[in-house]
């Protein structure tokens, strides 16, 4: 492993066998060899650590635990795998566990550098008892759990710039008074039916760099900063971009760079330890995507003193 001047690594499950050999399963998906040209160059800006299981016992702390067996012996509906948006397979169960295994060791090095990475995860349409939107364990709520269990943290922020609403971890933290969700989101976009818990922002169809940053600055951050959270998610989707296929609104990689230092600036000025996780991204340009992905990792290490 090259040697690196600061401290902080991403932790991965791409490179897992759920992952390898096998096409996405779904066409909107980066493509297998796209995919390993950004992990290639992601290794270039920091080390990549596979991911680890994450334990059963800690999943069934937010969800139904005949809901994960289920899952875990594939006895599952076609109406559930059409919720999902694929069919079950094992390599359905690694995946989740290494995401949501990845976003527990980023949770841990943000406890001990400020700073943790999963470059994956954010399942954000996870319920307590259902998959839905290709989530099938809820990485996010899983870890805030951990934390608040564990006495780590007192007022965690779940702040979710995916474009689509994190209907499943709404849902989830409803009635935790420690934790806030606040989704700044597509308007007509799924979930179509959007639940109402944290704050909810939705914006129009093709809202550009300039709009969306304006609301962040004018609604978001006030927001959070009178929630006053001293542990954060931060769900750093590139599906955003103007020509991702699932989304609808209209970014630059220039504006999702500029959200991106605004988010983790504001983080690291306060000394709120804070986990970025990728969330959402089906560009139909790769490199499009692969430049998102590679500035948010940037913004993240140039915020916390490693750029």
């Amino acid at each position: 492993m090259a040697a690196f001047a600061h401290p902080f690594r991403a932790f991965t499950a791409y490179r897992r066998a759920a992952y390898a050999g096998q096409p996405a399963p779904r066409r909107q998906f980066m493509a297998r060899e796209s995919m390993l040209e950004l992990l290639a160059r992601v290794g270039e800006l920091l080390p990549l650590v596979e991911a680890p299981d994450l334990p059963w016992a800690l999943a069934e702390r937010v969800h139904d635990p005949a809901y994960l067996e289920r899952w875990r012996n594939g006895e599952v509906t076609r109406t559930e795998e059409r919720a999902l948006g694929f069919p079950w397979t094992p390599a359905v169960v690694e995946r989740g566990l290494g995401s949501s295994g990845a976003t527990l060791a980023a949770t841990q090095d943000a406890l001990k550098r400020g700073l943790g990475i999963n470059f994956g995860g954010g399942t954000h349409h996870a319920y307590a008892d259902h998959a839905e939107g290709f989530s099938f364990l809820n990485d996010v709520v899983i870890s805030a759990q951990w934390l608040l269990d564990a006495g780590h943290a007192r007022r965690i922020l779940i702040l979710d710039l995916d474009v689509h609403q994190g209907n499943g971890t709404a849902a989830m933290l409803e009635r935790e008074a420690r934790a806030l969700t606040v989704s700044l989101h597509g308007a007509n976009n799924y979930p179509f039916t959007k639940e109402t818990a944290g704050l909810n922002i939705a914006l129009p169809d093709g809202t550009g760099d300039a709009a969306y940053l304006a609301v962040l600055d004018s609604q978001v951050a006030p927001a959070v900063a009178a929630f006053r959270p001293d542990f954060v998610f931060y769900l750093a989707g590139a599906d955003v971009l103007a020509g991702d296929q699932l989304g609808k609104l209209a970014l630059s990689v220039g504006g999702v760079r500029q959200r991106d230092e605004r988010v983790l600036n504001w983080a690291a000025r306060a000394r709120i330890p804070l986990v970025t996780v990728m969330a959402g991204g089906y560009n139909r340009d790769p490199g499009q995507l692969i430049a998102a992905r590679l500035g948010t990792l940037e913004a993240a290490l140039g915020a916390f003193g490693a750029g």
